[in-house]
């Protein structure tokens, strides 16, 4: 069990057995109602998109390869989940704002633009109404989001996760059939510190990392050329050593990505022939190698 995994914070006996008692009253509580991990119906391929840390481009990144992915010829046959249920932000990036209808069988149908099929709790709730739930509504949330969507057919189902390492994650790692997590990070040390995070708890729960994703690395200035490396040149890149994981892509800080996200046009819809879109491109790419489709759903 997860948590069991875990190392207790201390190595005095005394702090050891508290930390034991802690984790198995914990597991007994999460783990009592938690259904058998299933696949999604009629979806090929699930990647989560992670951050150990808040504000380090992780929904940028979600939204952009799944619109690549769509591009390079998986037509419709591309979802988008937002799992991060206390802050989502799919519904401004990709600029939706209605409610989900139901269909025959009650389930709810996935609003769609720019080709993707997208869920979030944005669409659920007014836009500046908080969500004040504890741990094991979230889980439920998540539940509802994966198994309650008509998500099929899909190539491909990208999920927008929260930060962190919490309950989402442990629900979503626990229930569903993930095929592969891409880490997003910057290069500065307390950014990485959770990255590594992120990616050992993957690992202790058997979903394989299948790389990370480097961002907002170096700055270009528009009118001189020069490159400056705001946080540090080789952040990701030693922890891609340390960890023996790939580095899938390297995306400079540039204000247009930030701009397209937040007028809900994504730089790799509105300015697909862009330097920072072929990079959200080439990261799509190594996606469909790492994770190759069944032959019978490969696109024509």
């Amino acid at each position: 069990m997860l948590l069991q995994k875990i190392a207790p914070p201390c190595q005095t006996p005394h702090l050891r057995r508290i930390w034991t008692d802690l984790c198995q009253e914990q597991m007994r509580k999460v783990t009592g109602n938690i259904p058998k991990k299933l696949p999604i119906p009629g979806v090929d391929k699930v990647i989560l998109v992670a951050s150990g840390k808040g504000g380090v481009g992780k929904s940028t990144t979600a939204v952009n390869l799944a619109i690549a992915l769509r591009g390079e010829g998986h037509s419709n046959r591309v979802g988008l989940l937002d799992a991060d249920v206390y802050g989502p932000s799919i519904p401004t990036m990709m600029n939706l704002d209605d409610s989900p209808e139901l269909n025959d069988q009650n389930v709810m149908l996935p609003l769609l633009n720019y080709g993707i099929k997208c869920m979030s709790m944005g669409f659920l709730v007014k836009k500046d109404n908080p969500i004040v739930w504890r741990g094991l509504m979230v889980m439920s949330a998540i539940q509802q989001l994966t198994r309650q969507v008509r998500w099929g057919p899909l190539d491909y189902l990208v999920v927008d996760m929260p930060p962190g390492t919490g309950d989402a994650q442990l629900s979503l790692s626990q229930t569903i059939v993930v095929d592969g997590a891409i880490i997003v990070s910057t290069p500065q040390d307390i950014a990485l510190i959770d990255a590594r995070k992120g990616t050992e708890m993957f690992r202790k729960v058997n979903i394989p990392v299948l790389g990370i994703v480097q961002n907002m690395s170096s700055f270009t200035c528009s009118n001189c050329g020069h490159r400056e490396d705001i946080f540090k040149r080789e952040g990701a890149r030693n922890l891609s050593s340390e960890l023996s994981i790939p580095i899938l892509v390297d995306i400079p800080i540039h204000r247009s990505i930030m701009e397209c996200a937040d007028q809900g046009h994504p730089i790799v819809v509105s300015k697909p022939e862009s330097e920072s879109a072929k990079l959200y491109y080439q990261l799509a790419d190594s996606v469909q190698k790492l994770l190759p489709l069944k032959a019978t759903q490969q696109p024509g």
